[in-house]
């Protein structure tokens, strides 16, 4: 089966699925090109993501770029990023037309209630999986004292208490951290 083929089918089901905005289809991408199609590995993937969330826009979106950029180029780049859009808008188009002519209905109200755990549970996957990749070796949880990456425990406590004591803002912490982390790892050898 062709790539463009993969990535096209790939994407539409993972525009149909993820519920609840960009972080909630994180899971359902990295299902698709690591597990489904093996086309690249989880800590290539988690680095597509890290860029994804680093440039404007929807994250969802900068993922499908990012992933068919890199494994077809820039047809790859426009067939996921199409795919990723094409089922969220048609069905935002229908839900929108049903939704202003009954959205006085209590029915209505209640079956969105009833979306919101799920969307959370789609979110906390999502920044499990991402935390998982971020502080053991192995992409696995293993708390062996050669599977943990220190630095970045460190830097993931230094960045929380920061936000939590001094309510710094994400983009201080981010760029905070960044600068930290590449200073460390260029002074202390080996720890990359």
């Amino acid at each position: 089966m062709p790539i463009l083929f993969k990535l096209f089918i790939s994407f539409l089901q993972v525009g149909l699925f993820s519920v609840g905005g960009g972080y909630a289809a994180i899971p359902l991408i990295q299902n698709q090109i690591v597990n489904v199609w093996n086309l690249m590995t989880i800590e290539e993937f988690a680095d597509l993501i890290t860029i994804a969330e680093m440039t404007p826009g929807p994250i969802s979106i900068n993922s499908a770029t990012f992933v068919g950029m890199r494994l077809a180029g820039i047809p790859g780049a426009l067939i996921c990023t199409f795919g990723c859009i094409l089922m969220p808008f048609t069905i935002c188009l229908i839900l929108a037309y049903y939704y202003y002519k009954y959205r006085s209905f209590s029915g209505v109200q209640t079956v969105l209630g009833c979306l919101r755990p799920a969307v959370v549970s789609l979110i906390s996957c999502a920044g499990l999986s991402i935390l998982t990749l971020a502080i053991f070796k192995s992409g696995t949880v293993d708390f062996a004292p050669d599977n943990l990456k220190f630095l970045e425990i460190a830097l993931f406590a230094g960045c929380l208490f920061l936000l939590r004591k001094f309510k710094l803002g994400a983009i201080q912490i981010i760029l905070g951290s960044g600068v930290v982390g590449t200073i460390l790892y260029l002074i202390i050898p080996g720890l990359a």
